[in-house]
């Protein structure tokens, strides 16, 4: 499924747990590891300063962010194929030039990391990723939920029947079966979407229908995993998806959420690019995100 990850780091904690995951997936799927550090030379030069800055300060530069890749390393158990760089560049557009340079089919990055008093791998640079990636995205807040322990146990696996949500559960049923955890294929049926206002609840027939395509798109999630020897459950809920769906994690002691970014079905949005960012600026645990592009 990955032959080579990707890990961008600003030296924050949320790189650092980020990393581990990288590693703990990079072992399990025999994968080359890349930790890569970014220098805005833009922004570090400031507005006013027209010449730029020289090549002792540039240096300097990246050997101060040479750190963040040497606090990765020290937190990871990098036993495998592993390699690190210092890159120069807009952040988001600097991870996604490396990606597609080095062959990377999965990035881990942390969310809300911040250097010094500028951002750097963070919330912002995080999302630019998430929305522009052509390989699919795992991104982590330090967390007490978000530590790698031995793996995953559990792995949700939202799904509104569209082909990001089909990517994904391929995806999140991979990584179940390499780490032996049990897949939560879970549809919500969002019903303030559905109804014709948000004060006013939609047509019983017009529920059941969405009810009905729900039972089939995590069915199908499902036969998927029975196909791959996993234990799966299955579950439709009704109301808003994200706050649902971090509520399931909850309940479920969920360790990775896999969902598609762009997805829609039906006649209106659901588990799809908004939604996948609230998750994601929410969860306690690591989410990976998927398109349907990726295969």
């Amino acid at each position: 499924m990955y032959d080579a990850i990707l890990v961008p780091t600003d030296g924050s904690e949320h790189a650092r747990r980020a990393a581990e995951h990288a590693a703990a997936l990079a072992d399990a799927f025999d994968a080359a590891l890349h930790v890569v550090t970014v220098v805005d030379l833009d922004a570090a030069a400031g507005p006013f300063s027209a010449g730029g800055l020289d090549d002792r300060e540039i240096q300097r530069l990246k050997d101060r962010r040479a750190e963040a890749i040497e606090a990765v390393e020290s937190a990871i158990d990098a036993t495998g194929d592993l390699h690190t760089e210092v890159v120069t560049g807009r952040p988001g557009k600097a991870i996604l030039q490396y990606a597609g340079e080095h062959g990377v089919d999965l990035i881990a990055m942390g969310t809300h990391g911040r250097s010094g008093v500028r951002r750097a791998i963070a919330g912002s640079v995080a999302e630019h990723v998430v929305r522009r990636s052509d390989v699919p995205v795992i991104t982590v807040r330090a967390t007490d939920r978000s530590r790698v322990g031995d793996g995953y146990d559990d792995v949700l696996v939202p799904t509104d029947g569209s082909d990001h949500a089909a990517t994904a559960a391929a995806h999140g049923v991979a990584i179940a079966a390499a780490f032996d955890a049990r897949v939560h294929a879970v549809h919500v049926v969002d019903v303030g979407a559905a109804a014709t206002t948000p004060s006013v609840s939609p047509p019983t027939t017009l529920l059941d229908q969405l009810k009905s395509a729900g039972e089939e798109a995590t069915e199908a999630v499902a036969e998927r995993a029975r196909e791959a020897g996993i234990d799966v459950r299955t579950q439709v809920r009704e109301g808003l998806p994200s706050r649902h769906l971090l509520e399931y994690s909850a309940e479920h002691d969920v360790d990775l959420i896999a969902m598609g970014s762009a997805g829609r079905t039906g006649l209106d949005r659901y588990l799809v690019g908004s939604t996948t960012e609230r998750v994601i600026r929410r969860a306690e645990m690591p989410v990976l995100s998927v398109t349907a592009g990726e295969e």
